[in-house]
C-alpha cells in the first residue's frame, strides 16, 4: 500500500511543479512561496478547528488532527525551518550559478537519501528496487548533466562563486536530511498532525521573510498582492502539495516501507513536468526528453515490481 500511496505523490508533485512554473511567469519567487504556503495553511485549518470543536466527529476519519505535546511541536518546528533552509540555500545558489552546474547537482539528492536510508535506518532493497533506483536516478542525474543548450558556454569556475557552490552543496545535504527527518517523525508522531503544524511554522516564517523582503525594496504589502497573477494557479500550487505530502508521510507511516524507495518514486514526479514541457510549451530536445521520461517510467515500473 505505501507504494502506491508514493506513487499517488508522486504525481501530485507533477502537477504541483507544473502550477509552480505556470505560476513564476508572471511573479517572484518570494511571493509565489509565500501566498501558496498561507493558502496551505488556511485549508488545513480546517480539519484542525473542526477536530477541535467537535472531536467526537472527526476521530476516526483520515482528517482527524491529534494534538501534539510540546516536544512534538519542536520537532515539528525543527522540520519547517530544515525545508526552508534548504530552499534559501537553493534559490540563492541557483541565482548565482550556472543552471548546467545547479541541475546535476541538484540531482544527486535522492542517492543521498539513499546513503543515509541504507547507513542509518538499515534499509535493505531487493534486486528489483535496486534495479528501479539505479534506472530512475541514474536517468535522471544523466539527463541534467548533459541539457545544456549547445551555445552556452561552459562556465568557468571564478573563485568568487566558491560561497554559491556551498550553498548548493548545503541545499542538496539539508534536502536529503529532510527526508530522512521525515521518516523519523512519522514513527513517532501522526502525520495529520505533523503536516498541519509544520505548515503553520512555515506560513509563518515566510510571511516574516516577505515583509521584511517588501521593506527592503521599499514596497508595500498592499501594493504587492494587488501586483500578483494568477492567483487561481497558486491556489493549485496549494492543494497538489498538501494532497502529496499527506499520502507521502502517511506512506512513510507504514513500517515495511523504504525512504530509499518512496523517496525515489517522488522524484519520477519529473516525467509529467517532462511531458507537459514537450506537449504544451514545445520545449527543445524533444528525444532526449523521451529517452529520460523512459528511463524514469522503466525505473518506476521495477520498483513497483519491486
Amino acid at each position: 500500500m505505501w507504494t502506491i500511496l508514493a506513487f499517488i505523490s508522486a504525481l501530485c508533485l507533477g502537477f504541483y511543479d507544473i502550477s509552480k512554473k505556470i505560476a513564476l511567469r508572471e511573479n517572484r519567487v518570494i511571493d509565489v512561496l509565500t501566498i501558496s504556503v498561507c493558502i496551505s495553511a488556511i485549508v488545513l485549518s480546517i480539519p484542525l478547528w473542526l477536530s477541535r470543536l467537535c472531536p467526537e466527529v472527526m476521530t476516526g476519519t483520515p482528517f482527524y488532527v491529534p494534538q501534539l505535546d510540546p516536544e512534538a511541536h519542536l520537532y515539528t518546528l525543527l522540520k519547517s525551518v530544515i525545508v526552508l533552509s534548504s530552499w534559501v540555500f537553493a534559490y540563492v545558489s541557483l541565482k548565482h550559478l550556472p543552471l548546467s552546474v545547479v541541475s546535476p547537482m541538484q540531482a544527486t539528492r535522492p542517492m543521498w537519501t539513499l546513503v543515509g536510508a541504507l547507513i542509518i535506518f538499515g534499509e535493505r532493497l531487493n534486486a528489483w528496487q535496486w534495479v528501479g533506483v539505479s534506472l530512475a536516478l541514474g536517468t535522471v542525474f544523466v539527463f541534467s548533466f548533459f541539457t545544456r543548450h549547445p551555445k552556452t558556454p561552459k562556465p568557468s569556475r571564478d573563485p568568487s562563486l566558491n560561497k554559491y557552490y556551498i550553498a548548493l552543496a548545503l541545499a542538496i545535504l539539508i534536502g536529503a536530511c529532510s527526508g530522512l527527518y521525515d521518516k523519523y517523525l512519522m514513527r513517532r508522531y501522526d502525520h495529520n498532525a505533523v503536516q498541519v503544524y509544520y505548515t503553520f511554522y512555515q506560513a509563518l516564517m515566510m510571511l516574516i521573510v516577505w515583509a521584511i523582503v517588501n521593506r527592503k525594496n521599499h514596497q508595500s504589502p498592499i501594493s504587492n498582492l494587488q501586483s500578483i497573477k494568477k492567483i487561481g494557479v497558486i491556489a493549485l500550487i496549494s492543494l497538489f502539495l498538501i494532497i502529496s505530502d499527506n499520502v507521502y508521510m502517511l506512506a512513510l507511516r507504514d513500517p515495511d516501507s523504504l525512504i530509499a524507495v518512496v523517496s525515489t518514486i517522488r522524484r519520477g514526479g519529473a516525467v509529467i513536468g517532462f511531458a507537459y514541457g514537450l506537449i504544451f510549451l514545445k520545449e527543445p530536445d524533444p528525444w532526449r526528453k523521451v529517452l529520460c521520461m523512459a528511463g524514469i517510467i522503466a525505473g518506476l515500473i521495477c520498483l513497483a515490481i519491486g
